[in-house]
């Protein structure tokens, strides 16, 4: 099945870091590029980490839940349960407790055996929350780059606007590729680690970007429209 490849991405946004800074040097978008080429930089010893099995959590996971097995049969031992002598009560009574000891070992077997997904879960959405930032900061750059702007009468407070309609374009171009790039790195972390909450993560940024991106198209066809 076809995959989407880390290197492939993360020669993408070089490319488009090396771009922005051509057309528009020292400029705040090409920093929040450069940001975004060292996350997909990033991304591949996070993806890497990810996939790589850790077995001294599992091996730990598995000797404390062996432990605690061990444990409670040498403590139904010691105690010598028989049922001469024993009530209905009494019956009841030590079902009741076996029954608890055996959900609070199934709590703690899973606990264990989940501790692993818990903290690859916990990188994934720290990772897509950096990619959440800096979309943000895309919008930002692009919140006051208006294609209506020469036909507007300027007050003391309007903002300066100092890009031509060609420049314009290719500024908002830029910031709608940073945005599709946000989303095709975050999918890099879930592509082969099937956890719900971490999908989830990734199809709220993805919806994010989506949004943010058709904003600035908008403002790209009333470009060309002007344009025409």
């Amino acid at each position: 099945m076809p995959a989407l490849s880390s290197e492939e991405i993360r020669k993408t946004c070089v490319r488009l870091h090396q771009r922005i800074v051509e057309r528009f040097p020292d400029s705040g978008l090409s920093k929040t590029c450069e940001s975004l080429a060292t996350l997909s930089e990033e991304a591949d010893n996070t993806i890497a980490w990810i996939g790589r099995p850790n077995h001294v959590i599992r091996y730990s996971a598995w000797l404390v839940i062996a432990l605690l097995i061990a444990s409670l049969i040498r403590t139904c031992v010691a105690f010598h349960v028989t049922f001469e002598g024993m009530n209905i009560a009494d019956f009841f009574q030590m079902i009741d407790a076996g029954f608890n000891s055996v959900v609070l070992l199934g709590a703690a077997g899973i606990f264990l055996m989940t501790f692993e997904i818990r903290r690859k879960r916990r990188r994934v959405i720290s990772s897509v929350n950096k990619l959440r930032s800096i979309a943000h900061i895309v919008d930002a750059h692009q919140l006051l780059k208006d294609p209506n702007y020469m036909a507007e009468k300027r007050t003391p407070h309007s903002p300066d606007r100092d890009l031509g309609g060609y420049e314009l374009g290719r500024y908002l171009d830029y910031c709608s590729e940073m945005l599709s790039l946000c989303g095709k790195i975050a999918f890099l972390y879930v592509q082969d680690f099937d956890d719900a909450d971490a999908n989830e993560a990734v199809n709220d940024l993805e919806s994010l970007t989506i949004g943010l991106s058709q904003k600035i198209w908008q403002k790209i066809v009333i470009l060309n429209s002007g344009d025409n």
